[in-house]
């Protein structure tokens, strides 16, 4: 079986990211084994960032453990010990052995193990930079200064990303630009353009603009390449997030690589591989 790594498409090479270190979609989110396979095989894959009462940061999407682990209330209010002893929930929310990671856990794993040059591991910190005191920046970097060279440091909030990415030398940074209402706007408007230019002026010197899938192909629809406009801009762009690969999903899928998208996110990049052939 081929790793689900990338698509090529008439020499382009579009790279599926393992949405919270899934290969596929029966996989449980943020396991080690399966973040650790990815790196090894050079693949992207991405996972979430929460601040802790201890200021380390956990690998969890949600601000509360509820869903996601075998705790309870808020990660902003729990322990490093406390959320590094619960388990990870499967899909069908029942508990797993896998145990919840800290940035720290995770990024000894990476240095232990054998990670591809071409790998990339982004971090999409989901708070704002109001969070960001003093020590939750120095164990950041503490942590990722090691294995900086293999990752990337995403948010919707660009002062947040400047204050993570200026404590590590060599950290990449990347820009969620998908603000819904902004884009409704320009795209009613007629002002695309600037809502690329804004997105790329917010946050200088960043590696990767993350968009919702459907803003590039309602921008194409609308007689807009906004692949091309950010490439303008010596950008590279994030599709995010195919959920499933089903025959539903298959053209807009296909649309996303005929307008030569550099990466698409997926919870499923082994099934999308087989999907688009």
């Amino acid at each position: 079986m081929t790793d689900p790594i990338c698509i090529t498409r008439q020499g382009h090479r579009t790279w599926l990211k393992w949405h919270r270190g899934r290969r596929k979609a029966s996989d449980p989110v943020f396991t080690g084994a399966r973040i650790l396979e990815a790196m090894r095989l050079g693949a992207s894959v991405e996972v979430d960032l929460v601040v802790t009462s201890d200021k380390g940061m956990a690998v969890l999407h949600d601000k509360t453990l509820d869903r996601e682990t075998t705790g309870r209330g808020a990660v902003a209010t729990t322990a490093d010990a406390v959320i590094r002893d619960l388990h990870l929930r499967g899909n069908d929310g029942a508990p797993i052995a896998d145990k919840v990671m800290l940035l720290d856990d995770l990024c000894a794993l990476m240095a232990q193990g054998e990670v591809h040059p071409d790998a990339l591991l982004q971090l999409d910190y989901k708070e704002d930079e109001t969070v960001l005191d003093t020590a939750a920046i120095e164990n950041f970097a503490r942590a990722t200064r090691p294995v900086a060279g293999n990752m990337i440091v995403s948010s919707g909030s660009a002062a947040a990303v400047k204050l993570l990415t200026e404590a590590v030398p060599g950290m990449r940074s990347g820009y969620d630009a998908s603000d819904e209402q902004r884009f409704k706007a320009a795209l009613a408007g007629g002002t695309l353009q600037g809502f690329v230019d804004d997105s790329v002026a917010a946050l200088e010197g960043t590696d990767m603009i993350y968009l919702y899938w459907e803003i590039v192909t309602q921008a194409a629809n609308a007689g807009f390449d906004m692949v091309e406009a950010y490439h303008r801009h010596g950008k590279r762009i994030d599709a995010w997030t195919i959920r499933e690969a089903s025959a539903e999903m298959r053209p807009h899928v296909q649309h996303l690589l005929d307008l030569r998208v550099d990466q698409i996110t997926t919870d499923d990049p082994e099934g999308l591989l087989a999907l688009m052939g």
